[in-house]
Order: structure tokens, then sequence, then C-alpha cells
């Protein structure tokens, strides 16, 4: 699906909010998404489609020695047309100036889907969080994809 990828804005919370409370049983608050916003370690992105319509986001947040996947979702009429693909690929693009770091992320183990999605993408499984959500304490998959290597001049 063709989209446009651009940063988050506040006034985009509203969607951001629905598209997280349709996608995940323990949704983030606002103030947790207004929180990321405002922190400069954080890159928020999302896709919208050519009637401006927000498709999907995802939240990103820089750390010592990753880049830490937050939270990535897509509105359920958007989903299997590419979206969490393209925003992860837009994000491994806006940092890839930083070949130090890494990137990592948390997924419940029962989200196939997404775990096969994120392998696509080069991440690999490196350990659990036993017990990491707090609905019904399933464990997380921690997931890492190394930092791509930076191109050499010749």
């Amino acid at each position: 699906m063709n989209v446009q990828l651009r940063r988050l804005e506040r006034s985009d919370l509203d969607v951001v909010e629905a598209i997280e409370r349709e996608s995940y049983p323990t949704p983030w608050s606002r103030s947790m998404f207004e929180a990321e916003l405002r922190k400069p370690s954080s890159l928020a992105i999302g896709a919208f489609t050519k009637d401006d319509e927000l498709a999907g986001f995802a939240f990103v947040s820089r750390y010592v020695d990753a880049w830490h996947v937050m939270n990535v979702a897509v509105a359920h009429a958007y989903r299997r047309r590419g979206i969490a693909s393209a925003l992860l690929h837009r994000l491994f693009e806006v940092t890839a100036s930083d070949p130090r770091r890494g990137y990592t992320l948390e997924v419940r183990v029962s989200n196939v889907g997404a775990i096969q999605l994120y392998e696509r993408l080069g991440f690999e499984a490196r350990g659990l969080r036993r017990g990491y959500y707090t609905d019904n304490r399933e464990d997380a998959l921690i997931m890492w994809r190394d930092a791509l290597p930076t191109p050499t001049a010749s």
C-alpha cells in the first residue's frame, strides 16, 4: 500500500490512541504517547494514506547501545498491506547515521505474525522476559537486530 511516512505530531494523538486501543489489550495511555513525542531521544513516525488518514505508527527511542522499538501498530482496516514493514524500514533509514546502535524490542510470544515480520526485517530472538505483560502475565520475546554496517569509501 502506498503511504506517506512522516513524523507524528501531538494533533495525531486522537487517532494514535484509537489504533492503539484496537490493537492491544493493555494500550498505552495518552500521556505515554505525549511523553515519547516530547523526548529528544525518541522518534515517532506515522503512515498516512492519500486521504491523509493515519493507518499506522511506530515509536522508537534511543538508548545507550540500541534503538528500542517501543510501539508499532496498524489500524485493522490497513493490516497485511506492508505498512508495519514500511514504518520500520523508515525508522532504520532515519537512524542509519548511528551505526553503533542496534535495534531491540519485546513482543508477546503468542504474536506469531509480528514475530515473523520482525524476523523478516532481520531481528533475532535473544531471550525472554517472563511475565512481562501485565494483562495476562504472558512472556515477551526479546528480539535484537544489529546495526547495519556503514558503507566504506573506496
